[in-house]
This record gives C-alpha cells, sequence and structure tokens, in this order.
C-alpha cells in the first residue's frame, strides 16, 4: 500500500477490506469447521450471515434513497438498486449529477455487450476522478453481485459526499480522514453548552446515533426553532428518531434516507448513518457558506445600492445641467433684441447679472459631476464591479462640449448686445439731431410765412419794384432752402430704415415741416402773383400819369394865341400843327391800350389786388402821397442803402419840345432807381440764421483772430422783365482777417514754387486783395510778410483742396495771373468762412477783360442818360439811330425825328 494514499482512498481500502473479509469468512473451506464442535459453528455461522443480510439490506435501502436523492434532478428514479444499475445507464447518469461533467453518451441497447460497455464508461470516470476500485470490474456490476455493487455506491458516496468534508480547528495540524472529520464536526456541533446537550455524546456512527438525541441536537444547533431540545428524552429513542427524520425531511428538505427501526438496533450501520449525517453536514454547510455570501452580498448589495444612488445622482444632475445649457443657450442665441436705448440697456444688464450671478454656480456644478463620476469609477473598480459609464449624451466630455457652445453663444450674445447699444446711441444721436434740424426749420417756415404773408408793397411803383426785388430775394433763399429740408427728409429717412423706435413720432414731425414748406411755397407763389399784378397796376397809374401830363402840357400848347407875325412864322406853325395832331393820333392808341387795362382792374373780382379800391381812389392815393413828399423836409441820404440809376425810356418819349427857347427832354424820362433796401439785409439774415445755426452745430467757434465785417448778403435776385440788370456794388466789400498756415505751390507761368513749405502767416483780406503779414501787430503798421505785395483777387478760383490728404481743413487758392496757394484753417467753421468771403469778393470784383475790352459793360453800373445816348447835332434834320432802353430794360433801335426842333439861327 502506497503511503502517498488520501484520507478518502485509505477508507475506501479499509471498506473494500471489510468486505473482503467477511467473503472470505464464508469461502472457507467446510473442513476447517470440522475440527470444533459443529452445532456451535453453525450458530455463529447464521448469526453473522443474519447480521451481514441485515446490514446489506439497510444499506440497500438507504443506498437507494440517497442515489434516487440525486437523481431526481434529472427527473429519474431507481426501483432495485442490484437490477436498475446493471445496464449503466443509471449509473452514467448518476456521475453527471455528482460531478456536474458530461460522460460518453451511454451505448444504446440491452444486451450484455451494450451493459459492459455502458459500466466501463462509468467506472473509467471514476480512475479519472483518481477513485481506487480494487477487485471490481465492469462485469460484477452487469451480473448484479449485491456485494461489489454496494461497494460500488458506497466508494461514490466516500468520493463525492464525504470526501470534501473538512473541519477548521485551532492547531489544525493534523490531516484527519473525511470519516474523522465528520465525527469531529458532529462532536463540535453537539458540545455541552449551556446543558442543552447533556445526554449527547457522539464518539462514533453506531450506538452514539440510536437514542436519536445526535440527530435533533444537530437540528437544534443550526435551527432552535424547529425542535424543542428539552422535551426530548433518553429513553424515548423511536420517538426521538422519528422527530429528526421527519423535520429533516419536512423543514429542511432532507431526504428520509433512514428509518428509525433501522437505527435503533444495538449495532447501527455505519455506512448508513455516515451517509444520513453528510447530508445533515452538506445541508449545514451550505447554509453556512449561504449566510455567508449572504453577509458578502450584502455588503456587495450595499456597495451597489450605494453605487446607484450616486450613479442617478449623477445622472439626473448631468441631465439638469444639460437641460439648463440648452434652454441658455436657445435664450443667448435669441436676436430679438430691444428697440430702443433704454430696452438694449437693461437687456446688457441682464446678460451681466447671467455672467455674474448665474452661471457661476453652474460652472460649480459642472465640476461636482467630474468629481462624482470619479468616486463612482473608483468605489466600483474597489468592489470589483462593472466600472459605470455614462450613455451617449451624458459623457463628462458631452457636458465639456455642450459648455464650450454655452461659452460660444454667450460671446455671440455679448457681442450683439455690443453693436446693438452702439447702433441705438447712434440712432438716439440721430434722432436728436433731427428734432434740432426740425425746430430749426419749423421756426424758420414760419417765421417766413409770417413775412410773405404780409401785403405792404407800397402805393409807388419804385416801392412796388422794391418790394418786387425783396419778394425775389426771399424766393432766392426759399429755394436754397430746399436742401435744408431734404436733409431733414433725409435723416427721417435714415431713422425710418434702421426701425427707430420712435419713428411715428419723428414722421409725425417730418410730415409738419414737408407741410409747412409746401405751404410756405403756396403762399410765396401767390404774393408773387400779388405782387406782380400790383406792378402791373403802379405801371399802368405811371402810363396814365404821363399821358395826363401829357395831354395838359399838350392843351396848354394848343391854347396858345401865337399864330405867327409873318408867313415864314405861320408855315412853321402849320407844320409843327401837323406833327401834333400826328403825335394825338399816335397816343390815341396808347390811351386805348391804358383804357383797356385798366378796366381788368376796375372790374369788381378781378385783378387780385393787394387793397380793392378804384381807379380813382389809387390815383388819390398817388397824389396825396406825391404832396406829402413834396412838403416832406429833405432828409440827408443814408449811407447803407446802395442806389443804382438806371434810366428808363417809356414808348413815344423821344418828342423834343421847345421850351423858353432852349431843347427839354419829355417828363417822362424818370429814372427809375434800384435800391438795395435794408428790408433785405434783414430777410436775407434771418433765411441764414438755421444756416449759421447748423455751422455752429457742426464745428466749433472760430478763432478769436478772425475777424468778419459780415455783410448783408442779398442773393442776386432773378431779373424781371420791368427791373435792368444790376452790378454789384464795388464799394461794399468785405473784410476779414486771421492767422492760417500758407502754402505756395506754383508761381506764376504754371511753375512749381521754389519754397513749398508750410508758413504760418497773418491774412488780411481788404477790397479785393488779400495781404500776408508776420502777426496781427504787423498788420496794423502796414508791415508786409518779407515784404510780399498783396494779391489781387480779380479772376480768383477759391475751392476745398480734396486732393490733398494729409492736412485737414486745407482749401487752395488759384489767382489769374498763375500763382497757387493752399492755406489751412484751424477748423471747418474757419475754413468755410475764408472761401465764403473769399468766393463773395471774386464775384464782387470785375476781371480785367471787363474794364478793357467792353466799354459798353459800363453801361451796367449806374450809367447816366449822356452815357446811355450819343449826342446829336441839332442842326441835323435827318433821321437816326438812337440806343434807347424800353420798360423791360432792353435796348433797341428807333427812328427819331428833329426837323421841327431845330433851333433858329
Amino acid at each position: 500500500m502506497s503511503s502517498t494514499l488520501s484520507p478518502t482512498d485509505y477508507d475506501s481500502l479499509e471498506i473494500q477490506q471489510q468486505y473482503n473479509d467477511i467473503n472470505n469468512r464464508w469461502e472457507l473451506a467446510d473442513e476447517d469447521w470440522d475440527n470444533e464442535n459443529s452445532s456451535a459453528r453453525l450458530f455463529e455461522r447464521s448469526r453473522i450471515k443474519a447480521l451481514a443480510d441485515e446490514r446489506e439490506a439497510v444499506q440497500k435501502k438507504t443506498f437507494t434513497k440517497w442515489v434516487n436523492s440525486h437523481l431526481a434532478r434529472v427527473t429519474c428514479r431507481i426501483a432495485d438498486l442490484y437490477n436498475d444499475l446493471r445496464d449503466g445507464r443509471m449509473l452514467i447518469r448518476l456521475l453527471e449529477v455528482l460531478s456536474g461533467e458530461q460522460l460518453p453518451k451511454p451505448t444504446k441497447g440491452r444486451m450484455r455487450i451494450h451493459c459492459l460497455e455502458n459500466v466501463d464508461k462509468a467506472l473509467q470516470f471514476l480512475k479519472e476522478q483518481k477513485v481506487h476500485l480494487e477487485n471490481m470490474g465492469s462485469h460484477d456490476i452487469v451480473d448484479g453481485n449485491h456485494r461489489l455493487t454496494l461497494g460500488l455506491i458506497w466508494t461514490i458516496i466516500l468520493r463525492f459526499q464525504i470526501q470534501d468534508i473538512s473541519v477548521e480547528t485551532e492547531d489544525n495540524k493534523e490531516k484527519k480522514s473525511a470519516k474523522d472529520a465528520l465525527l469531529l464536526w458532529c462532536q463540535m456541533k453537539t458540545a455541552l453548552v449551556l446543558m442543552q446537550y447533556q445526554n449527547v455524546n457522539v464518539h462514533n456512527f453506531t450506538t452514539s446515533w440510536r437514542d436519536g438525541l445526535a440527530f435533533n441536537a444537530i437540528v437544534h444547533k443550526h435551527r432552535p426553532d424547529l425542535i424543542d431540545i428539552d422535551t426530548l428524552k433518553k429513553c424515548n429513542a423511536h420517538y426521538n428518531l422519528q422527530n429528526a427524520f421527519n423535520v429533516a425531511e419536512k423543514e429542511l428538505g432532507l431526504t428520509k434516507l433512514l428509518d428509525p427501526e433501522d437505527v435503533n438496533v444495538d449495532q447501527p450501520d455505519e455506512k448508513s448513518i455516515i451517509t444520513y449525517v453528510a447530508t445533515y453536514y452538506h445541508y449545514f454547510s451550505k447554509m453556512k457558506a449561504l449566510a455567508v455570501e449572504g453577509k458578502r452580498i450584502g455588503k456587495v448589495l450595499d456597495y451597489a445600492i450605494e453605487a446607484d444612488k450616486l450613479i442617478e445622482k449623477y445622472e439626473t444632475l448631468a441631465s439638469d445641467l444639460l437641460q439648463w445649457i440648452e434652454q441658455t443657450i436657445l435664450t443667448l442665441n435669441d436676436r430679438k433684441l430691444a428697440n430702443s436705448l433704454s430696452g438694449v440697456q437693461n437687456q446688457l444688464q441682464a446678460f451681466n447679472t447671467y455672467r455674474t450671478v448665474e452661471k457661476p454656480p453652474k460652472f460649480t456644478e459642472k465640476g461636482n459631476l467630474e468629481v462624482l463620476l470619479f468616486t463612482i469609477q473608483s468605489k466600483m473598480r474597489a468592489n470589483n464591479q462593472k466600472v459605470y459609464i455614462p450613455r451617449e449624451g451624458k459623457l463628462i466630455s458631452d457636458i465639456n462640449k455642450a459648455w464650450e457652445r454655452l461659452e460660444k453663444a454667450e460671446h455671440e450674445r455679448e457681442l450683439a448686445l455690443r453693436n446693438e447699444l452702439i447702433r441705438q446711441e447712434k440712432l438716439e444721436q440721430l434722432a436728436a439731431r433731427f428734432d434740432r434740424k426740425a425746430a430749426m426749420r419749423e421756426t424758420w417756415l414760419s417765421e417766413n410765412q409770417r413775412l410773405v404773408s404780409q401785403d405792404n408793397f407800397g402805393v409807388d411803383i419804385s416801392a412796388v419794384e422794391a418790394a418786387v426785388r425783396k419778394h425775389e430775394a426771399i424766393e432766392t433763399d426759399i429755394v436754397a432752402y430746399s436742401e435744408r429740408v431734404q436733409a431733414v427728409n433725409a435723416v427721417a429717412t435714415e431713422l425710418e430704415a434702421e426701425c427707430y423706435h420712435d419713428i411715428k413720432r419723428v414722421l409725425a414731425r417730418k410730415n409738419n415741416v414737408v407741410r409747412l414748406w409746401d405751404y410756405l411755397r403756396e403762399l410765396v407763389a401767390s404774393r408773387r402773383e400779388r405782387l406782380l399784378l400790383n406792378l402791373d397796376l403802379q405801371k399802368m397809374f405811371q402810363d396814365l400819369a404821363y399821358l395826363m401830363d401829357w395831354m395838359e402840357e399838350m392843351k396848354g400848347r394848343l391854347q396858345s394865341q401865337d399864330f405867327g407875325k409873318h408867313l415864314h412864322g405861320v408855315e412853321d406853325l402849320l407844320q409843327i400843327h401837323a406833327l401834333v395832331e400826328a403825335d394825338i393820333a399816335v397816343q390815341a392808341e396808347r390811351i386805348k391800350a391804358v383804357g383797356t387795362a385798366a378796366q381788368r382792374f376796375a372790374t369788381p373780382g378781378e385783378g387780385n389786388c393787394s387793397t380793392h379800391t378804384t381807379l380813382e381812389e389809387k390815383e388819390q392815393l398817388r397824389q396825396e402821397e406825391e404832396e406829402r413828399r413834396k412838403r416832406r423836409p429833405p432828409t440827408p441820404p443814408e449811407p447803407e442803402p446802395e442806389v443804382t440809376v438806371q434810366p428808363v425810356l417809356l414808348p413815344d418819349s423821344q418828342t423834343a419840345w421847345r421850351k423858353n427857347g432852349k431843347e427839354s427832354c419829355a417828363p417822362c424820362h424818370r429814372p427809375v432807381l434800384s435800391i438795395q433796401m435794408p428790408e433785405m439785409a434783414e430777410v436775407t439774415s434771418g433765411a441764414r440764421l438755421d444756416a449759421l445755426a447748423e455751422e455752429k452745430e457742426h464745428s466749433p467757434a472760430p478763432s478769436p483772430k478772425a475777424r468778419t465785417k459780415l455783410p448783408a448778403l442779398t442773393p442776386e435776385p432773378a431779373h424781371s422783365a420791368t427791373l435792368p440788370l444790376r452790378s454789384p456794388d464795388p464799394t461794399a466789400q468785405e473784410h476779414l482777417e486771421g492767422a492760417l498756415c500758407r502754402k505756395q505751390e506754383m508761381e506764376a507761368q504754371g511753375k512749381k514754387a521754389a519754397n513749398r513749405s508750410w508758413q504760418n502767416v497773418y491774412c488780411v483780406l481788404h477790397k479785393g486783395s488779400l495781404g500776408f503779414y508776420k502777426d496781427a501787430k504787423n498788420a496794423s503798421h502796414g508791415v508786409p510778410y518779407h515784404g510780399e505785395v498783396p494779391i489781387s483777387l480779380q479772376g480768383a478760383q477759391c475751392n476745398v483742396a480734396l486732393d490733398y490728404k494729409k492736412r485737414k481743413h486745407v482749401f487752395k487758392l488759384g489767382l489769374n495771373d498763375g500763382k497757387e496757394y493752399l492755406f489751412q484753417a484751424k477748423d471747418e467753421a474757419e475754413m468755410s468762412t475764408w472761401m465764403r468771403v473769399i468766393n463773395a469778393l471774386v464775384a464782387c470784383t470785375p476781371t480785367p477783360q471787363q474794364d478793357t475790352e467792353d466799354p459798353s459793360s459800363l453801361t451796367g453800373k449806374g450809367m447816366t442818360r449822356a452815357m446811355s445816348m450819343p449826342p446829336v447835332s441839332p442842326n441835323s434834320a435827318a433821321e437816326v439811330s438812337v440806343t434807347l432802353r424800353s420798360k423791360d430794360g432792353k435796348e433797341k433801335d428807333r427812328e427819331k425825328r428833329f426837323s421841327f426842333f431845330k433851333k433858329k439861327q
């Protein structure tokens, strides 16, 4: 026997040896018993056989129940242990259930060879499991050998149910066999504790179990709720055994392998008891393992529950954070911004509140989510659990990406709010500018409406003509003012295009300005019609006065008593009378024309004059005015009004009369005065009021050194058909002085200047010339800059130097001789002032060609009658061509006879 046998192998060998001893005893020859008393021998042999049969029967019953308890897992059962195992099928099925492994499939067939083959498969598997089978073959099982069949089942029980039994002790130094370990386990469970198991003494697997107390003690040890150990008596063995077996079967589910009568005998079968007690051991060991495993599972479950709570918390927080981010992104991407400055400011304030109050806690929450996920994953790794990974959409990377989109939307929102704030500020400034312009336009238009509503035309032709010129100046100013009205419309249009929040008020005010403008134009047109009609009336009065004077004089001459003293004198008088009759015939047509024109004003409802009076009342008013003018003392002439005498010769006024022996012109040769009235200067100044205000609005005040004497800037009126041309007055020249920065670009003859550097000079503009000085002191003493002679502005040109980009506020002055200068002013207003005054002086200053080449141009500068009419010899009776001027100011040629105006020799 090898010394390396395991305790299980040792038990198997011991059991096998016992069976061999029994068989050997029965196989002894009969001769060995003949030498002794034959009756004793027979009794002993019969007793031993009976005990062996009894033990074999108990073992068969116990082993059959044990086999069926395991085959029940696969819904199989055997009725006879010896016969049902002969084919090997049930044996293979039993080994598969016990080992949990797959054995070769049984061979089909019922022949002996098939049975031997199946049993060999089972035995071969046992050999592979290192189970020692001595003197046992497949034919023993197939033949139904009781002893070897029971030995095979016992071997299987030892291998698969008893071999794994082990008990942990404090010393645990000695290796015990499975039988001893099972016995030690039973002793430990039934040890005397608090006098509970005082009648239980387990020292073997035979007699120690007869009274049944050991079985009850083991059950009570593990399940005290099932058995009342105090009520059990040692003398009542059958009850004790029955109680233990029934409780084990009903409450614990253990198969009742034994019956009370199988145990309550003098010598119980050890194998059967071991087999039954092993089922107790495995059940309670499994229960303990389950309890320990339960505790472990409980801890794992606690960890899992805690992890699940943390996971649920993470998912909730992540969902809430992602939802907040998405909602905030939608809010930030909303571009429905307020359409007012205060609204945008409130939105910007709300955005700043979001960044400083609402966003920081969410950023902290985002960091806490990362820490929470790391904690969850760390605990799950420590508990050997599968690491939690958030589902797609709730990963930390997803949250970080959403946060990046949030910050991008936040940046775009801030940029949009800043741009809208700048736009609203510009719109508010533009609206304020519109209000200022509209207020100035409304004031100007109202004042001019009041002005043109007054029909103070005067009662004589000179006053009406002055009123016409004044009205033409007003018209010119109003026409020039249309650009400023259009500027108001342009600003309103721009505000409307930019969707200004108060656009209704702006459009209403713009419409008011346009309405005032249209009404002013209607008033001006209506006043012009009335004024021209009044002028026609005054001209008719003038023609009437001329005709009345002519008729009075003609009446006086015709009433003369001078008929001549001799024939020659009578002939002369007859010729003169013939001429008078011809002249009267000519004047008759004129009187008829004047009468027809007078009917127009005499008819009620026609003429639309400023005063609806009859011709007689008009004439009476005119005569009274002339009487008052004659009686009025002479007043010294005022220096301000400009008077330009233009002779206007009425038709048929060339007839000369002899009076007192001298030649004389007809009394109708009345000069018509072109007067620049002070009222016109006032009108012009009022018209330019808002222009100056706008210049002040867009530019700072001019330099204190630039002292400007602004004249009454009266625009040249459009020439009427009855008004002569007027030239600018050379005496009304402007004076302007101030410091400028000068640079000479070109010299005379079109050459570039040698010194083209910028120089600070003090400029004085006076009487059509521009002088340069070092400073104001030298200008007052008349010391020119480096001896330069003042330059003349005749034929000069002044405009903004748009092509010069190096400096601001630069204008160009080009002279008639080819010189060219660049001047830099302090600001836009100062540059505009210099340019306006220079251009005005250039317009007032005649060019050299006008002075030299066309002498007839002098007729436009207050020329006298002698300058407009060439001298005519009185001795000539021939018809000569005379330059005359009609009512409309145009020149014409008429034939004039001087035959009867000849002076006596």
